[in-house]
């Protein structure tokens, strides 16, 4: 598979948003170079996902692993099976926190406003806590 870890955050421990009689998630983001499509990437990450034993779910239910490809440099897609940026990136500080510690400076391609001002002014207020 062709990815290159550029950048990775800190690991976080964040409260379930959504549906929350459940354990709290782990999260991390991290910045990756690849030579693969938006397309090609996301069949890498289901593959990733399966090789863990994901199983279908319920949205905002538990599960193993989730990934989720939240931008792609200044690419703009919505289709059936895949949305870049991720449709819910500035809404959601367990995306935002640890985003915003490894490409605070990014611009969200849509919005137009960077990572870290994103952060600013999101109105969730579940809490993120960083673990290592």
């Amino acid at each position: 598979m062709d990815l290159k870890i550029l950048a990775r955050s800190a690991f976080y421990r964040t409260e379930p948003v959504g549906f929350s009689d459940q354990s709290w998630f782990f999260n991390q983001a991290l910045e990756m170079e690849t030579a693969l499509s938006p397309w090609e990437l996301l069949e890498a990450v289901k593959w990733i996902e399966m090789k863990m034993k994901r199983r279908p779910a319920a949205p905002n239910c538990p599960r193993i692993i989730d990934v989720d490809i939240l931008l792609a440099e200044d690419t703009v897609i919505q289709t059936k099976n895949l949305t870049i940026p991720h449709p819910r990136l500035a809404e959601r500080n367990f995306v935002l926190v640890p985003l915003a510690e490894i490409a605070p400076d990014v611009v969200h391609p849509v919005l137009k406003k960077t990572i870290k001002d994103l952060l600013k002014r999101s109105k969730d207020r579940s809490q993120v806590k960083i673990v290592l």
